[in-house]
């Protein structure tokens, strides 16, 4: 018996009508995110749909949006950037017509063949050649949905135009304040830092928010990049946010990294500074704000830990099939990006 949080019934007779499974369905918790809950519907024929919805118990506002992800998703199905075909969005009561599939919204998606990177064991699984292909792919990945074409593809009213920088501190800053679960003064001396030092912002682009080996499902045997996922915190920004926010990720020899993220350690993966070399090359965009975006990256993803820390405490379903992340990471990330700040006189 799932414990799934769908209303079962009302789930697999929504399926039935938009992605053509039949009958009862068995629902399997797929993927490491700590954030939105993905699970595997898989029909008694083996038809599988991926769906999604937000995580359990009280959220900030904004949070979370699978219906709007979901949006963007089904807006990009004509360009060159390879996302899940989007079967269907439920309303934000997670009604589907006679359908109540759960009390918040569902997104139901295309199950993509192939591998997310997300451990070592699965990085190991796939050949050194094709842990580099999923490298360059990545970074092609991340050029291509920066010239995703905003008016034709109808995402230009996504989100403001205005100074990414300056709205990313705001809304993180805001969001450590609704989910810290303690004091961290050297974060705050890093916002203040940050905010001090925002660089002049010359383009806006489609931003993906949260590129990174594990967002990203590969053929298993070239590493081919089949699709990006995970499209929650796309807004329109400064396209060095997102080489910035991979940087954050990357991990290096030694450490320390952040757990999970480890999985680019396996022989043939670039290192962090070719990866920024390979999206410079391709894109032709200068390398001077960069740092900044490193350190904010930093910065932001020690804020989203706080948030995953906070909702296992408050509801422990939420947790990944990994282990939960310990508070300890959110210092390491501090302390990563005041180092760095300091070496690049941020």
């Amino acid at each position: 018996m799932s414990t799934a949080p769908f209303s079962e019934e009302a789930l697999a007779g929504w399926l039935s009508e938009i992605a053509g499974t039949h009958g009862p369905l068995t629902l399997t918790r797929i993927g490491a995110g700590q954030s939105n809950l993905t699970y595997l519907a898989t029909d008694g024929k083996g038809h599988e749909v991926v769906v999604r919805r937000p995580p359990l118990g009280h959220l900030t506002a904004s949070a979370h949006d699978v219906a709007r992800e979901g949006h963007i998703m089904a807006s990009l199905a004509d360009t060159p950037v390879p996302v899940p075909t989007i079967h269907g969005i439920t309303g934000p009561d997670g009604a589907a017509g006679p359908h109540q599939v759960s009390d918040v919204p569902v997104v139901a998606m295309s199950v993509i063949p192939g591998t997310s990177l997300n451990s070592p064991d699965a990085a190991a699984s796939i050949s050194p050649a094709a842990r580099s292909a999923a490298g360059e792919g990545l970074i092609e990945a991340m050029a291509t949905i920066h010239e995703v074409d905003l008016v034709a593809t109808g995402l230009d009213d996504l989100a403001s135009h205005g100074p990414y920088a300056e709205r990313q501190l705001r809304r993180w800053s805001s969001q450590w304040e609704k989910t810290k679960t303690r004091e961290l003064p050297a974060l705050d001396a890093l916002t203040e830092r940050l905010r001090a030092a925002v660089p002049e912002q010359t383009e806006t682009v489609l931003v993906h928010g949260d590129l990174h080996l594990g967002n990203i499902i590969v053929d298993r045997e070239t590493g081919h990049v089949n699709a990006v996922v995970d499209w929650e915190l796309t807004t329109l920004g400064d396209p060095l946010a997102d080489i910035g926010s991979l940087l954050a990720y990357w991990p290096t020899p030694g450490g320390p990294n952040l757990p999970g993220f480890d999985a680019a350690l396996e022989p043939g993966f670039p290192d962090a500074a070719e990866l920024a070399e390979h999206y410079l090359s391709r894109t032709g965009r200068s390398r001077d704000a960069l740092d900044y975006w490193h350190v904010l990256g930093l910065w932001k993803v020690a804020v989203i830990v706080e948030g995953v820390v906070r909702r296992t405490l408050d509801e422990p379903a939420n947790a990944s099939s990994g282990a939960a992340l310990p508070a300890s990471v959110v210092e390491v990330l501090v302390g990563k990006a005041t180092d760095l700040a300091d070496r690049v006189d941020l």
